[in-house]
């Protein structure tokens, strides 16, 4: 039975959400702020965070930021701001998905189940994914480069991983946000570039002198490993 934790202040929202997922066959904790809900989110580990952005004592947010900074716990955002600024802002943060206010419980339980089954889809059959000396681990979500590990953020990793199981193979930004973000492409597409920035930062390497990741101008990225035999 996956384990909810609904990050809720609203009493009128809070309580026939929190019944009408455990109908669905979720064990559901509550909570109406944002530290509570965070020593939640560490003292019992749940399989998955809903999380409102309008809380009384922290900015939503705020709150998955320091999620993200312990715990790669899959959030979904549910509130009412339904600005594309705001939802690409918060996808950026690290949230899994985001749905918006109003919605029914079904919609709201229908995306916890794909956000679960892409978590799993990521799990203990995936083999380790080998591009020259970059290792990327799906089970154990680490990456390695050279036998060093590279300490990614869970968005980094996905982004990473997806282009791994493809070496060699140009990947455009729009089947990134799609397949990555879980959005449709528009004027979200500089959200890849940023995070690729990162990520190649991370791998020691920019733009210009570039090792795994080569851009291919107007169409999208290629990971191969340096020498270009993948």
């Amino acid at each position: 039975m996956p384990r909810l934790l609904l990050i809720e202040d609203d009493l009128t929202i809070r309580t026939p959400l929190a019944r009408a997922l455990r109908d669905r066959g979720h064990a559901v904790a509550a909570a109406s702020t944002a530290m509570d809900g965070l020593r939640d989110a560490l003292d019992n580990r749940p399989d998955l965070v809903v999380l409102d952005l309008g809380l009384p004592d922290l900015d939503g947010r705020e709150l998955l930021r320091m999620l993200r900074a312990v715990s790669a716990v899959p959030v979904i955002v549910a509130t009412a701001r339904d600005d594309e600024t705001e939802i690409v802002r918060v996808l950026d943060a690290g949230a899994d998905d985001y749905v918006v206010k109003p919605f029914t419980a079904a919609q709201l339980d229908a995306r916890v189940r794909a956000v679960l089954r892409r978590g799993a889809g990521t799990g203990a059959d995936d083999p380790t994914l080998v591009v020259g000396g970059l290792r990327v681990d799906p089970r154990a979500r680490q990456v390695t480069l050279d036998g060093v590990a590279v300490e990614l953020t869970p968005r980094e990793f996905d982004l990473l991983h997806h282009l791994a199981a493809r070496p060699g193979e140009v990947v455009t930004k729009r089947e990134l946000l799609t397949e990555v973000w879980q959005i449709p492409y528009g004027g979200a597409d500089k959200t890849v570039d940023v995070h690729l920035s990162w990520l190649r930062r991370k791998l020691g390497e920019n733009a210009q002198q570039p090792r795994y990741l080569h851009t291919v101008r107007g169409v999208g990225v290629r990971l191969e490993p340096p020498g270009g035999a993948a």
